[in-house]
């Protein structure tokens, strides 16, 4: 098996940080950004977009939480998805929170802000940028909330959730959003978090 990644990309360093925790060590190839509208790599991944997972048979598996539920099943423990009905549900719906929220402001604000992606958001629509930064903090202020009374974002275990939200607040930084200071559960989060060894994965 081999991840096909961009090494700057957001999604790819999900997946490194879950292979890390999982103490899984897979083959990586890079790819530039300009190089994923390629025909070699558009027929991998018709999306064009990266990780994929390349199994040994050819067999490609994209996007992040579809790779990382199958490296859960290969090596089940630490369980990143939650232990049993409520642990899984709970891990799904802060981890749906996270994604479906904070995730896809923060992506907004960088992707119509960022002189970088002039190119690959055509047209780059710099009001809307603007306009994700403030719905990306009520969303941090959620997560702040969650975090007054939890340890993690699904309880007291790490899980993937964790690992999307660590990803995403780091992505804050060139996304040009401040991280409100205020927000103390996130803060004494943050730092669990990235005393982690995976969080440098």
């Amino acid at each position: 098996m081999k991840i096909i990644e961009t090494r700057t990309a957001p999604n790819a360093r999900r997946v490194r940080i879950f292979l890390a925790e999982k103490g899984l060590e897979l083959e990586r190839e890079h790819r530039e950004l300009d190089s994923l509208r390629s025909p070699e790599f558009t027929k991998l991944n018709p999306y064009q977009r990266v990780p994929i997972l390349v199994l040994d048979d050819g067999t490609v598996i994209a996007e992040t939480i579809a790779i990382c539920r199958y490296l859960e099943e290969l090596r089940p423990e630490p369980a990143l998805f939650g232990r049993g009905a409520l642990g899984k549900a709970r891990v799904e719906m802060q981890h749906r929170r996270v994604e479906f929220g904070l995730y896809l402001f923060v992506q907004a604000a960088f992707r119509h802000l960022h002189p970088s992606m002039v190119a690959l958001e055509a047209p780059q629509i710099p009001a809307w940028g603007e306009a994700n930064k403030g719905k990306a903090l009520a969303a941090l202020e959620l997560l702040d909330q969650q975090l007054a009374t939890t340890r993690y974002l699904a309880g007291d275990d790490y899980s993937v959730a964790d690992i999307t939200a660590l990803v995403i607040v780091d992505f804050m930084r060139p996304a040009r959003i401040a991280r409100p200071p205020e927000l103390i559960h996130v803060e004494r989060w943050y730092k669990d978090v990235t005393a982690r060894p995976s969080a440098t994965a």
